[in-house]
Parts: structure tokens; sequence; C-alpha cells
């Protein structure tokens, strides 16, 4: 019986090392109900531009994303709004959460687990190692044409995304831990004092 449980466990973790792109999306959303990663952002079509910071999110709907290098930029989602400041230009931007997210490549990590209902999924094989699937919004009025996203042993490694300006956007994750404890501040936003709030 033993000797039964071990093979049936090697075997299963063998699959879930080889499971597809599509399958290791649905397994990490399901898993996943808060995150924390630094991540690096390369952007090209044009001038590329490099930035990196630190991502946490807290499903569903509430994410914040720092920028530190090469500017100075914060990205709330609240659960509610979605708040932009850029420290720079002394200047926040705020929206209804829902606008704001809808088919965006966001909505994958930080909405709810339907991904199906915003994103037609399509699995891409194997490449540098990562299990990869393409996610194409069925709302071709979103900013994004398609997301490519490139998983490890069921952790998110990779996000490439392809947007309508003909800009690439590629987000490479490091330090990634699931399920961390984040204190519900994280995930606030006062507008500090002095700058310019615009709002819908």
């Amino acid at each position: 019986m033993i000797r039964f449980v071990v093979i049936a466990s090697m075997s299963l973790c063998a699959a879930l090392a080889h499971a597809d792109g599509v399958a290791q999306l649905k397994q990490f959303v399901h898993d996943t109900r808060a995150l924390s990663a630094r991540f690096q952002q390369e952007v090209t079509g044009g001038q590329t531009q490099r930035a990196s910071g630190t991502l946490e999110l807290q499903r569903p709907g509430q994410f914040r994303w720092t920028y530190d290098t090469p500017y100075d930029q914060l990205i709330v989602g609240d659960g509610k709004r979605l708040w932009v400041y850029d420290k720079a230009l002394a200047q926040v931007t705020t929206r209804k959460l829902d606008d704001a997210l809808g088919s965006s490549p966001a909505a994958l990590l930080a909405g709810n687990n339907d991904l199906e209902r915003n994103y037609q999924l399509k699995n891409q094989g194997v490449k540098d190692g990562l299990d990869w699937l393409e996610a194409t919004p069925k709302q071709a009025e979103g900013t994004f044409k398609t997301v490519r996203m490139g998983f490890k042993s069921g952790e998110l490694i990779k996000m490439e995304l392809a947007d309508n300006f003909g800009q690439h956007t590629t987000l490479t994750f490091s330090a990634l831990q699931k399920n961390p404890k984040l204190a519900a501040g994280r995930f606030s936003f006062t507008p500090p004092k002095g700058v310019d709030v615009l709002s819908d």
C-alpha cells in the first residue's frame, strides 16, 4: 500500500512538472490567494525602456505595483479603485477598478478565477525551459492584443505583453512567494497633500 502511494505521488509530481501552460495557469490562479515578487520590465517597439520593482497582490482585485528604477511610480488596486501615483509629476490618476482591469494582464493575476470569461487561452508549447500559453482578450477594445505567460513547475516566470501600439513588454519575476501574509494597508492609498488628482 505504501509503495502504491509513493508511486502514485511520483506520477502526480511528474504530471505537474510537465503540465501544459494553460493547466499551470489555472492551477496557479486556483492556489494563489496572495503573491509577492520582484520584477524586471523591458519595453521595446521604439526606444527600449527598462524598469524594475516589486509586486504584491491579494485576490480578487487588490494589488500594489511599485516601480523603484528608473522612476518612482506606484500603482494600487484597492478592490474598488485603481490609483496611479507619479511622484515626479506630483500627480495621481484614479478610476473605477472594474473599468481599469477589464481584460488587462492585471486581471489574469489579480482578478477572479473566471479566466476564460475574458480570455481565449491557448497552449504555446515549451521554449527556453518554460511552458507557455497565450491569452487573447475577447474584448477587442482593450489595450493589449495578446499576453503570453511562461511557467516552470507551476511557478510564473515570465509575462510577454503585445499592445495595440506596437510595443512589446516583457516582465521577468523573481523571489516569488505564494500566499504570504500581507498587511491590509498595503492595498489602500490616500493621495499625498499637494498633488493633482485626476479622476473619472
